[in-house]
């Protein structure tokens, strides 16, 4: 059995969804973030960098999107969420690590500026950013990450369920995915699918 702990509406929704499409057996268990639960002793235990998602395994605690999606993947096997090639999985890795290192940090500058700076200034000098910065992560996913209808091209694999976050970001940003086909397309077929739209509604969403 895994565990995946997770805040609704927060990025554990692409470890949520691939959970599901694969058909994993598993538990959810909800860390508030709002009311403090993610900086409480007992989650720190579970995952000393208070921070969600985190997937309790048999054997152990994997944190980080990327790291959760591939060990789903791997782990069900049947469910042909992993690439077929060395080389394609290293491009789905790419996607997922530009999603985690660049894209999700462009966007958290949004609502999360204290995280590298003090003052209002500082803040909204942050937040004045976002959007250009949401609208280059784009063109660079448009245009070198995203061979469409998925990601890695005729085939659903991992880093669909993680590439989904990135028009809700662009959305809350103010940033128009319309402007990007492909994403949209890509955002639009996930909503056809039953495993998102299970998890959007644990989530409120």
């Amino acid at each position: 059995m895994l565990t995946l702990y997770y805040a609704k509406g927060s990025s554990a929704l692409a470890s949520h969804i691939l959970l599901e499409e694969v058909g994993a057996e598993y538990a959810v268990h909800e860390v508030p973030i709002a009311k403090g639960a993610n900086t409480e002793p007992s989650y720190l235990e579970i995952n000393p960098k208070a921070r969600v998602p985190a997937l309790m395994t048999p054997n152990g605690v994997i944190t980080e999107n990327p790291a959760i999606l591939t060990y789903v993947a791997a782990t069900h096997p049947k469910a042909h969420m992993l690439p077929d090639t060395p080389f394609e999985r290293a491009e789905a890795d790419a996607l997922c690590a530009y999603l985690c290192a660049t894209a999700h940090v462009a966007f958290a500058h949004l609502l999360r500026g204290a995280r590298w700076a003090d003052g209002t200034e500082a803040h909204e000098a942050m937040k004045a950013k976002v959007a250009c910065n949401l609208h280059d992560c784009a063109k660079v996913i448009e245009t070198h990450h995203l061979k469409g209808p998925w990601a890695m091209g005729d085939h659903y694999t991992f880093c669909d369920a993680y590439l989904f976050l990135m028009p809700r970001w662009m959305e809350k940003a103010g940033v128009d995915v319309s402007g990007y086909p492909k994403l949209a397309a890509h955002h639009d077929a996930m909503l056809h699918r039953p495993a998102t739209l299970a998890v959007m509604a644990v989530h409120g969403i």
